[in-house]
């Protein structure tokens, strides 16, 4: 595509940049014809808004307007990048395959997809030209975060055009299962785009094991946990993490909303306007057939009919906000939808009782607070949604712990919300008996849950959500003390293990990291933990190090059944069994010259160390000014890639570790699992090196990285303090299994 303000970019670089494929700004002309922007509705906007503006980042997206350029510029302290779409664009790209292919099929083909290949075509087209626009405003080694399902080929096509930067992906939507994915005919080249970040999120676990089978079915890369190893062209691998980072609001924006004076008064004239009914149950939804507005509708309808209900104390306000008018479905949709509230309220209504009040509009936030705080039930039952804002936003609004919630089982947030009504929206009796529990529910048990469910949607706000997925992203991020609620759960679900391994990484993890290593000691509190998990039953614990295997038995002085790994996994003591360790005599010369070199490098140097291992030379530069290490570690790199091309390389921290022999941590961790037959394993570390460990985990282990920086593990921990209460904590939940 032609580019024609390439020289407004010139002097642009930013270093955090949201790709999606809409603006957080709707282009309006007043009535005097002059151009101006809005603030746009909806869950990503909200979502990403309040990131966006303390990032103070660029926002890449189309304007909504086909057949207009535009150039950059500032809204409300937001940079905004407008990519620009032609008419024909506009429906092949946007209303053709994005929302007539993908959001059905990802939708468990609820209506049928369509597949044309000029859709595709157009989708590539476009997909390339957000990769464009995003890798000219990048900063050299940016954070780039591309939204959902419009965009599913642009990480890779950032990738091969910007190979330095970071990137990141979240699926806003449903990812489906292998059986109705298989049926998109550019099943492939989709999950190859993806594939180009370095993180993909998705609202549900099962939504990212979906992705996993997918690639392994497609592609056959091997996949371990939330780890999937792609490979990166040069022979080796790239680790790209997928897994669930459920979205979330702003719970104290709409909560503060809530509790302004003029949005309580409008909730009181909402009641009022309806006669003051008993009961007002709500449905906020865009006009989509995902979201059984039809189901809602017969089930209140029937509920009518058969008197358990009755039009004079109950009335149901229908919010159908405007959505892909131009796609026949959704103009098909919206005539069955009027059509049936005409019938029911034909049927049921009296003069001065309205069984429903159809509203086909948007409305603004300040609207839809009074409506929250209006309604007594709120009427979630989408057929299939990757998470459903609205029904995070009602308990937000509902400060005074009233109202009641029925969520759908198919509804992301219903992971999360576990204290609504759960109901399945297909099961029209049970949809009915579920409102029938909210509208008689007592005072007190809705009380009850209403708090539960506030406290779950204030602690996981867009905030913490962002958080996530951007931890996970670049590792930065402020890490709590102590051990977290998911955390928690994670060392419950490993209690419950059959036979449960606990690996340990030395320096860092269980002993602070000191000038000198053999001063290091694991702190008392870990000791104890390690003590009484390794004096349970079918549970074991090893200690897996960089530090040669004498090394780690000097300083760490283990308990006795305690396994040790050493050397990077090179060295191993299982049990009775001594040491593993017989070099090659051509791995010994290479040894012998590796040795030479480092001790070469390091003689003379102030605060350089050369550590000699049984299979390797470890070169510390933790003392020395930051700059002068990184030179002498690229000076010892440089050397040896010249003098021994073949050893194994590992960077950690403050040191760069040489081996004859090709092992790591994941080899350690895999041995480990099998010499005891663990059906589980947690693995703690806060190296660089301890990645590989992560790496090598499955689905039903947990990772937990100590510190900060990126790593794939799931879990964080801020010091080794931490380390011990769970380990702790580990122990007490593992004793009580027994």
């Amino acid at each position: 595509m032609p580019n024609e303000h390439e020289d407004l970019y010139l002097d642009a670089a930013y270093d955090f940049i949201v790709v999606s494929n809409r603006l957080p700004v709707d282009h309006v002309v007043d009535e005097h014809g002059a151009d101006g922007w809005k603030v746009s509705p909806g869950g990503l906007v909200t979502a990403l808004e309040p990131v966006m503006r303390e990032a103070g980042g660029a926002w890449i997206g189309w304007a909504g307007v086909a057949d207009q350029e535009f150039d950059p510029f500032e809204h409300d302290g937001i940079t905004l990048v407008p990519v620009p779409l032609s008419e024909d664009e506009v429906q092949d790209y946007y209303e053709g395959f994005s929302n007539d292919t993908l959001w059905p099929l990802y939708h468990d083909v609820i209506a049928p997809p369509s597949f044309h290949r000029e859709w595709w075509d157009a989708y590539v087209r476009v997909n390339r030209r957000f990769a464009e626009a995003a890798a000219r405003v990048a900063s050299r080694g940016a954070v780039v975060w591309v939204q959902d399902y419009q965009l599913q080929l642009v990480p890779k096509m950032l990738r091969e055009a910007r190979p330095d930067l970071v990137i990141g992906f979240f699926d806003h939507i449903p990812f489906p299962a292998y059986g109705i994915y298989s049926q998109l005919p550019w099943r492939r080249q989709v999950i190859d785009g993806l594939l180009g970040a370095d993180v993909i999120g998705f609202q549900r676990t099962a939504d990212a094991g979906n992705f996993g089978r997918a690639v392994r079915r497609l592609f056959g890369y091997t996949t371990r946990g939330n780890v999937i190893e792609v490979p990166d062209g040069a022979g080796g691998v790239r680790r790209v993490i997928h897994r669930a980072f459920p979205i979330s609001i702003d719970a104290n924006a709409f909560e503060s909303l809530a509790r302004r004076p003029d949005v309580q008064e409008r909730a009181r004239q909402i009641r009022e306007s309806l006669g003051n009914p008993e009961t007002i149950l709500l449905g906020v939804d865009r006009l989509d057939y995902t979201k059984g507005i039809r189901h809602r509708l017969k089930a209140f309808g029937e509920l009518l009919n058969e008197g358990r209900l009755e039009v004079e104390h109950a009335t149901l306000i229908q919010v159908a906000s405007p959505s892909r008018e131009r796609v026949e479905t959704y103009m098909q949709l919206r005539d069955e939808i009027e059509l049936t509230v005409g019938r029911l309220n034909g049927d049921q209504s009296t003069i001065g009782h309205q069984a429903v009040a159809y509203l086909h509009h948007g409305y603004p936030r300040e609207e839809m607070a009074a409506l929250y705080l209006a309604a007594d039930v709120m009427l979630v039952t989408a057929l299939r949604d990757g998470m459903n804002l609205v029904a995070k936003e009602y308990v937000a609004c509902r400060f005074d712990n009233d109202g009641a919630l029925v969520l759908s089982e198919f509804a992301g947030a219903s992971d999360e919300l576990k204290q609504a009504v759960l109901v399945n929206p297909h099961d029209i009796e049970g949809l009915k008996d579920a409102i029938i529990e909210a509208v008689e529910m007592p005072k007190k048990e809705r009380a009850r849950r209403m708090r539960a469910l506030r406290r779950r949607v204030t602690e996981h706000d867009v905030a913490r959500w962002s958080a996530s997925f951007l931890e996970a992203l670049t590792g930065a991020g402020v890490i709590p003390a102590g051990v977290s609620e998911p955390l928690q759960e994670a060392a419950q679900r490993l209690a419950g293990a059959e036979r449960l391994l606990v690996a340990l990484d030395f320096d860092g993890t269980l002993s602070p990291h000191v000038d000198d290593p053999e001063d290091a000691r694991p702190t008392p509190a870990a000791v104890a933990a390690i003590e009484r998990l390794a004096e349970l039953p079918d549970t074991r614990v090893a200690l897996v190090s960089g530090r040669a295997l004498e090394s780690l038995r000097r300083v760490a002085d283990p308990a006795p059944g305690v396994l040790l790994s050493g050397s990077h996994g090179v060295e191993l003591q299982l049990d009775d069994q001594g040491p593993t360790l017989d070099l090659l005599d051509a791995e010994l010369a290479d040894l012998a010259e590796l040795q030479r070199i480092v001790d070469e490098l390091a003689d003379g140097v102030e605060g350089a160390r050369a550590e000699r291992k049984p299979a390797g030379v470890a070169l510390h530069t933790r003392q020395m000014p930051p700059a002068e290490g990184a030179a002498l570690q690229r000076e010892a790199r440089n050397r040896l890639h010249e003098a021994l091309p073949h050893l194994t390389v590992r960077d950690g921290k403050n040191v760069l570790e040489f081996a004859v022999r090709p092992a790591d941590k994941g080899d350690a961790v895999r041995r480990l699992r099998q010499h005891i037959g663990a059906d589980a394993v947690l693995y703690v570390g806060d190296d660089v090196t301890d990645e590989d460990a992560f790496a090598a985990l499955e689905s039903d282990d947990v990772g937990v990285k100590v510190g900060v920086g990126k790593s794939l593990a799931w879990h964080r921990l801020k010091s080794v303090d931490d380390v011990a209460t769970l380990l702790d904590l580990l122990a007490d939940l593992r004793a009580e299994q027994g």
